[in-house]
């Protein structure tokens, strides 16, 4: 059994001695929030950055769309890879100094990459990138489950991937403006050092662990956990629901820069970047969407955020470009919804080891990055945006089964001391 488990199991003067978890309203709650939003930011602008430069990595290497995808599907493969490793690394590393080391050593990688002299060194580069940015993803969503009293999960994680919103949207905006203007390659620097600055200030925020306790790497613990995870019947939709949802706002996003490229709409690059700003909603909705789940329960609305994300993808089979842009916008909004609640859900059901539940929900997620945005590519390549949108389309369908499927589970509590467990099971809207 963990330490963790251990600890929670312990006496109930052990647990009374325990520091309180962040509450919202506390200078700790602001402190990790601000730390957590710079953390996700940082994490999307640094991978996604290279996003809307594909139409230009397939002009200037000779690439087909396919392989120009490679740039962004080898650093999430990388990263969905190493997500275990930093999980269970953080067991004994810490989760403060995993994050900020993964954020410090992926903005140089990033800095790396624009001195690239070819394809393959830019490849090269970029999947070093997954490796050591794996660190932060796998350790945020499980700081968070330890640190930050329950009924403010769904708001504090919510606030962390409306970073991420933010840092989807000006890594992909910068980038294309700045490429106008400069070259790719003063683009991708300047969000590398731009990286560097946030892991500085997220170091300075960032409230040390107080509910972590450090262990060494026990395989048979790990395997336990591992086994556990996988009989719980919620998390395992939930890895599954994962990979589904980022594989198609991946996906719809990697190949419309090539449609609104072509010469039907024939937009410059700085034009599809202004699409990109389209982020910004989903920074609205992951913290909105996330109260909502405090409030009335996660069961009952991800299914609904779920059919706005599949709505907006039908949007976009229009030929005309207003329509589009309210399509992606819809489509957007309900991606970073539906993550929010699939992300805290997974905090609110785990038991310990909580940074490996993490670590299996995010392999999930940046694996359907990887794999579905590369089966989508395909059909790219057969079918036009209809192949892409087919290929979607099934995607949010199944997404759409496994969130009626969550409707159905019986509410399960995370390791937490007696009145807390109590306190859920009676008042437990955010399930």
């Amino acid at each position: 059994m963990s330490r963790i488990a251990l600890t929670l199991s312990g006496p109930p003067s052990a647990l009374s001695a325990s520091p309180e978890r962040i509450r919202a309203g506390t200078p700790e709650f602001r402190r990790s929030n601000r730390a957590l939003f710079l953390g996700g930011f940082s994490t999307f602008s640094l991978l996604y950055c290279v996003q809307p430069l594909m139409p230009i990595f397939a002009r200037e290497f000779g690439l087909s769309a396919v392989q120009s995808s490679w740039s962004l599907s080898i650093s999430t493969a990388a990263l969905a890879i190493f997500l275990l490793v930093a999980g269970i690394a953080s067991d004994s590393i810490g989760r403060k100094p995993m994050m900020c080391g993964a954020l410090l050593m992926a903005s140089v990688a990033t800095i790396l990459c624009a001195f690239a002299q070819n394809y393959l060194q830019l490849l090269v580069m970029r999947g070093i990138l997954g490796v050591v940015l794996a660190g932060l993803p796998a350790v945020a969503m499980a700081y968070l489950s330890e640190e930050i009293e329950p009924t403010s999960l769904g708001y504090s994680m919510g606030l962390y991937i409306s970073g991420s919103a933010l840092g989807g949207m000006l890594g992909r905006v910068c980038s294309s403006q700045l490429t106008d203007v400069f070259s790719w390659r003063v683009a991708i620097a300047i969000i590398g050092v731009a990286g560097l600055l946030s892991g500085i200030e997220f170091w300075r925020s960032l409230p040390r662990s107080h509910h972590f306790h450090k262990s060494r790497f026990d395989a048979a613990t790990i395997a336990a956990g591992l086994r556990g995870h996988f009989r719980d019947q919620g998390l395992r939709w939930l890895f599954l629901l994962g990979f589904l949802l980022l594989g198609s706002f991946v996906s719809l996003y990697n190949y419309m820069s090539f449609r609104l490229l072509d010469a039907h709409f024939g937009l410059r690059q700085s034009a599809i970047s202004a699409i990109f700003s389209l982020y910004v909603i989903g920074m609205f909705s992951s913290v909105w969407v996330g109260k909502l789940g405090d409030k009335f329960g996660r069961r009952r609305v991800l299914w609904l955020v779920m059919s706005v994300m599949l709505a907006g993808l039908l949007l976009t089979l229009a030929n005309t470009l207003a329509l589009i842009v309210v399509g992606i916008a819809c489509f957007t909004f309900g991606f970073f919804g539906s993550h929010s609640i699939a992300s805290s859900w997974v905090g609110r059901r785990a038991k310990a080891p909580q940074a490996l539940a993490s670590a299996l929900y995010l392999l999930s997620y940046y694996l359907g990055s990887a794999l579905v945005s590369s089966a989508a590519g395909i059909m790219w390549g057969h079918a036009g945006w209809n192949g892409v949108v087919l290929v979607l389309t099934a995607c949010l369908l199944a997404s759409l089964f496994v969130s009626l499927r969550l409707r159905t589970l019986a509410i399960a509590t995370p390791d937490l001391p007696a009145a807390q467990a109590l306190s859920l099971q009676s008042d437990n809207p955010g399930a």
